[in-house]
Order: C-alpha cells, then sequence, then structure tokens
C-alpha cells in the first residue's frame, strides 16, 4: 500500500512538474523570439545553446516520462535523476554566482528567469530527495554523468567559432581568449566533479539513515 501511494504521489507530482518546466521553457523561447536580433532559424538554434534551456527541457522531458508512468528505458536507469539534478543545481550555482549580476530583466522576463534559475532547481532538488534510489550510488557513476556538460561545451565552442555566437560570457573565446575559455571550462568542470561528490555523499548518507531506522 505504501509503494503504491508512493508511485500515485511520483507520478502527479512529476506531472506537475513538468508541465511547470514546459511552460516556462516556451515562455523563454517566445520572449526571445519577440526580441530576437537574428532570423528566427538562428534564434532557434542560439535558444537551444543555452545550457539552463537545455537542462531545463531536459528536467521536463525526465518528470514527463515519470508522470506517464514508463519504468524502462534510458531515464529509469540508476543514477539518472541524480545526473539530471546535478546538471539543474550547476545551472542555479552558476546564475546566483556568475550571471545574476550582468543584466536585470523586468515584468515577466524576470519571473521566467527565476523560474528557470532558482525556483525549479530547487523544486527537482526536492524531488529527488524524494523519490532517487539513493542506496545505488557509486563513484564511478559520476565519469558517465560528465559526458553531457563536455558534449555541450564542445558543441558551444565549435559552433561559436564560426557562428560568432557564445551563450555566456566565460566561455566567449572571442572576447577572452582560447585559454582563458580552457581555464573557465576546467573550474566549471571541477564545480560539477564537487557538486557531483556532495550529491552521492548526501544520499549514501540518507540511504544509511533510511535502513537504520
Amino acid at each position: 500500500m505504501y509503494l503504491q501511494t508512493k508511485m500515485k504521489n511520483q507520478i502527479t507530482i512529476s506531472l506537475a512538474l513538468a508541465i511547470l518546466g514546459w511552460v516556462t521553457v516556451i515562455a523563454q523561447y517566445l520572449l526571445m523570439i519577440e526580441n530576437r536580433v537574428a532570423s528566427i532559424p538562428e534564434t532557434t538554434i542560439r535558444f537551444f545553446s543555452f545550457f539552463t534551456i537545455l537542462t531545463n527541457s531536459l528536467v521536463a522531458l525526465y518528470l514527463t516520462i515519470q508522470g506517464l508512468g514508463k519504468r524502462e528505458g534510458l531515464f529509469n536507469k540508476p543514477g539518472t535523476l541524480t545526473a539530471i539534478t546535478i546538471y539543474i543545481t550547476i545551472v542555479c550555482l552558476i546564475y546566483q554566482a556568475i550571471l545574476r549580476h550582468i543584466w536585470e530583466p523586468k515584468g515577466f522576463q524576470m519571473l521566467v528567469d527565476e523560474m528557470l534559475h532558482t525556483i525549479i532547481p530547487i523544486l527537482v532538488i526536492g524531488y529527488w530527495l524524494l523519490f532517487e534510489d539513493k542506496s545505488t550510488f557509486r563513484i564511478k557513476q559520476i565519469l558517465p554523468w560528465m559526458n553531457y556538460p563536455l558534449a555541450y561545451l564542445v558543441f558551444v565552442l565549435i559552433r561559436g567559432s564560426f557562428s560568432g555566437f557564445y551563450p555566456y560570457p566565460f566561455i566567449n573565446v572571442d572576447q577572452l581568449g582560447f585559454n582563458q575559455v580552457m581555464t573557465n571550462s576546467v573550474m566549471i568542470l571541477c564545480l560539477f566533479l564537487v557538486v557531483s561528490i556532495i550529491f552521492i555523499a548526501v544520499g549514501r548518507m540518507i540511504s544509511r539513515t533510511r535502513k537504520t531506522s
């Protein structure tokens, strides 16, 4: 009975958060199209060049699959939720530490901005605390978790080299130079590593506490 109730609660919460995530991502796209400085196709590519957008979309996709009750496939492998939670946590941390101070959104844009960078990350961390199976955590899982941010970095640097568009100032090769961008990238990857270790440590602690209670 407990497991059935938990599953029903997870489905309900997953669907609610998925809807919130998709609405927020779509709202940001419409705002970007409305204020575009390039063609719609180019603006669309730029939209999906932001780690924030890709990661919030990944969150919404994961939650949609969970809300539909599908229990097989890539999105149900052990540690997948933790990896996604780490990614969205990085979105939150980098925004609060670096990006929040370089622009001041107003009105509806401010609301959407806070949803993408603060509210949704906090909700996903809460979801992780409630529903992730933390008994399966292993340090060796961190390496494959790094594939997503590494692939993203390669993509934006290659595209930026011929388009001149870099979604974030700390990876703008034209302004900072390649060496500085590489230094910044290594620091961010180290942040991924630290956050991953923290999530594994916290997860293991929670798992041990539940076993002994």
